[in-house]
């Protein structure tokens, strides 16, 4: 039987949104209706055959990469068997009951409707769901199927195809995926209202669109808007050869002189192409503009007129008169705190006039901590591919005696500081600059991040009050924006990044820096930093490194470390870093520590070589799992409050059904673990393999000259080290391995 409905998914997975699309589909059992997701990308195809390994509904249609969204559509539209078709964007949703409610709107209509257009709300990275305006026109246009001249209001709604439902037939004989604006989806929006016979409409919600992040997107060049004024003329010339009444030629020039003014006054473009776009602006609002049409009122009035009159410069004046008038009122507002922050970047505005210094870069890691992490080992291959780079360490004025001798440093807020900040064409950092730093449009911003999230990060923190208490998103925003290049150690990291942290940077599918060690050190390392630890040979050495919980005001310590240190007998020993404050002579650990069976390594730096030291460790939720698992060594999930985390803090993937190795929910559960060979065995490894071959994916001892070469010498991207398949890689010994050396 043919199906009513075909939803065509289309295009590939933008800021990973796409898994959250297909769970909404699956979420709503309606069998009268096909899925076809036209994926484009490996990644795209990835999420959608996952989901339809559970959905007899869906079909997966695998696009090769960069296959544009009007390709996408008509490659769906091709393989569609249904007799109404929607497009429904990768990046976009469906709310619930949607498939339901445009199924049964659909069932109604006869073959002489070609358009249902629904509602939709509208979610971007700081609202969710917000009523679209659209309801307006299609409570005006009713239930009744009619012709677009009966409600031109309809040209109105917001011009993308997934408010509109298109019979299949019809969409196959206007053939928009061949015209000249095929890749123009308000183009096809509108196109298929105005030689549509019939238009139905449906004053219910049945669409979401999310609006990504203007900077996540590539920028508008100047042809595209160009192509704006184009777009417009064309849907004219229809509406011309048609002889349709004044009614929906009015309603179209305000939609077109209403988009025109507003990309005129926003885009920012340089004052030649400002003028060329006005004037070819005008020539169309002076050749579409219908006999009896009248102008608004108001503002909107006086900015049409000058358009048509194409007063360029009388337009510039209106705008400036406008701008002047809200930065009196902004400047009001501000008073002495304004003038007083000007006289405070004094002098760092000064440094900022002076020319880049392309031989200098400034590093920071951990807010200032020191030499540390993946800015570190970017550092440090520096050093070796580009010396003629001089690297200055930012380290807050309590951490600086701890750098390693000669490290050249400046402290956040005296005069060098500034004076380096405003002239360093490289900036490093695994956390984000303060709000204050300047991005200098000749400075290279890199941002090479500290882990891969387990945990929601960034915009993805919204709807966990837990864990964004206190976070400025808007500042936030304004930091990731000077970001240049995003290290990323795995494809689910890149993909997160662009959706927690959406802006128009370059991802870097390179490696973390900071986990080369894991394949260059030797035996003779491995053995150097168990003496250096106080690890007698033969011993087995468990690190423990448990994550901060948002949820806890403060530190409770998860584990009995002297009952398991018990346990576990004095063969083991525990590396436990985290903060236990079990102090004083009556401490149940003074023994232990004292014989070297509990160290606290909590202050040790690099963690690297603790996890170089240790035969396994166990975590809960901290990033150090995904690091760890370069060793091929294995990893014991404690997960004692897992659903708890998960509901405040918010997580990417389900870790108690994907975790490196044995899950242990109790203290007693994690012992048991230990004292057998279940840590080891062969399901404990066969899961960290493929954890390892997921989340190590770029991790092979070759990512800081990676990004060295690209960065810093601009090498090209094909011309970089190939990453070796993780099954070829031979990590460092482990320390049974070097012990027998």
């Amino acid at each position: 039987m043919q199906p009513g409905l075909s939803v065509i998914v289309h295009g590939p997975d933008p800021q990973g949104h796409l898994g959250e699309l297909l769970d909404a589909l699956a979420a709503q059992p309606f069998a009268e209706a096909e899925v076809i997701v036209a994926a484009v990308g490996d990644w795209a195809r990835q999420q959608a055959e996952q989901h339809a390994a559970g959905d007899p509904r869906m079909v997966v249609l695998p696009l090769p990469e960069g296959t544009g969204d009007s390709a996408a559509r008509a490659a769906g539209a091709a393989r569609a068997t249904g007799r109404w078709l929607h497009f429904v964007h990768a990046k976009d949703g469906l709310p619930v009951g949607a498939l339901r409610t445009v199924a049964d709107r659909t069932a109604e209509l006869s073959d002489s409707v070609d358009v249902l257009v629904v509602d939709h709300v509208l979610s971007t990275w700081q609202t969710s769901s917000a009523p679209s305006g659209d309801g307006r026109y299609l409570a005006g246009a009713g239930r009744r199927a009619v012709p677009l001249a009966d409600s031109p209001q309809l040209l109105q709604l917001t011009p993308v195809l997934g408010n509109r439902v298109i019979r299949a037939d019809f969409w196959r004989s206007l053939d928009v995926a061949g015209s000249d604006f095929s890749d123009d989806e308000a183009y096809a929006a509108l196109a298929v209202l105005l030689h549509a016979d019939k238009v139905a409409s449906l004053d219910q919600v049945a669409y979401e669109i999310r609006e990504l992040r203007e900077q996540s997107l590539p920028p508008v060049t100047t042809a595209q808007r160009y192509a704006v004024i184009e777009r417009y003329e064309q849907l004219h010339r229809i509406l011309a050869e048609q002889g349709a009444p004044e009614g929906p030629r009015a309603v179209l020039y305000d939609v077109m002189v209403h988009e025109l003014v507003r990309i005129f006054a926003r885009s920012g473009m340089p004052d030649p192409e400002a003028r060329e776009f006005f004037t070819r602006a005008s020539r169309a609002a002076v050749s579409w503009r219908p006999k009896h049409h009248q102008r608004p009122a108001g503002l909107e009035g006086i900015r049409y007129s000058l358009l048509e009159e194409n007063a360029y410069t009388k337009y510039r004046a209106f705008q400036a008169a406008n701008q002047k008038r809200r930065e009196v009122r902004s400047l009001v507002a501000s008073g002495k705190r304004q003038v007083s922050a000007k006289l405070r970047d004094q002098r760092y505005r000064r440094a900022l006039s002076e020319p880049v210094d392309p031989n200098l870069a400034v590093f920071s890691a951990y807010w200032d901590r020191g030499v540390a992490c993946n800015p570190a080992a970017i550092a440090a291959k520096l050093a070796e591919l580009a010396p003629h780079i001089h690297p200055v360490w930012v380290v807050s004025r309590h951490k600086a005696a701890l750098l390693p001798p000669g490290t050249d440093h400046i402290v956040p807020g005296t005069r060098r500081y500034w004076d380096v900040m405003a002239r360093a064409k490289y900036l490093v950092n695994n956390v984000n600059f303060p709000n204050s730093v300047v991005k200098r449009q000749d400075a290279i911003h890199i941002q090479t991040h500290h882990g891969t999230p387990l945990k929601r990060m960034g915009l993805d923190q919204l709807d966990f009050p837990a864990a964004s208490k206190g976070l400025d998103f808007d500042a936030l925003l304004a930091r990731i924006d000077k970001w240049d290049y995003s290290v990323s150690a795995n494809s689910h990291s890149t993909r997160m990044w662009e959706r927690a942290y959406p802006s128009n940077y370059t991802p870097l599918d390179h490696g973390y820096p900071r986990n080369d060690v894991f394949y260059s050190a030797t035996a003779e390392d491995v053995r150097a930093i168990r003496d250096r630890l106080g690890i007698a040979p033969g011993r087995r050495a468990i690190l423990y490194a448990p994550t901060h919980r948002d949820y806890e005001a403060g530190w409770t310590p998860r584990l009995d470390l002297a009952s398991l240190a018990d346990r576990l007998g004095e063969d083991t020993v525990l590396l436990v870093r985290g903060h236990y404050f079990y102090g004083g002579a009556a401490s149940p650990l003074t023994d232990l520590r004292r014989s070297g069976r509990v160290i606290d390594v909590s202050s040790y730096d690099p963690v690297e070589e603790l996890a170089l030291a240790a035969d396994a460790l166990v975590t809960d939720y901290s990033s150090i799992m995904f690091d760890y698992a370069n060793l091929n060594r294995p990893i014991v999930i404690y997960a004692d409050d897992w659903e708890t985390y998960a509901k405040t803090r918010g997580v990417y993937f389900d870790l108690m059904a994907e975790a490196p190795g044995q899950v242990a929910r109790t203290q007693d559960e994690l012992a048991a673990v230990f004292e057998t060979d279940a840590w080891r065995d062969e399901a404990a490894m066969k899961s960290l393999t493929a954890f390892r071959r997921r989340f190590c994916e770029f991790d092979d001892g070759r990512a800081a000259e990676r990004v060295v070469r690209r960065v810093f010498l601009g090498e090209s991207e094909e011309s970089l080290p190939p990453v070796i398949p993780v099954d070829e890689r031979t990590p460092a010994p482990t320390p049974e391995e070097a012990t027998a050396r």
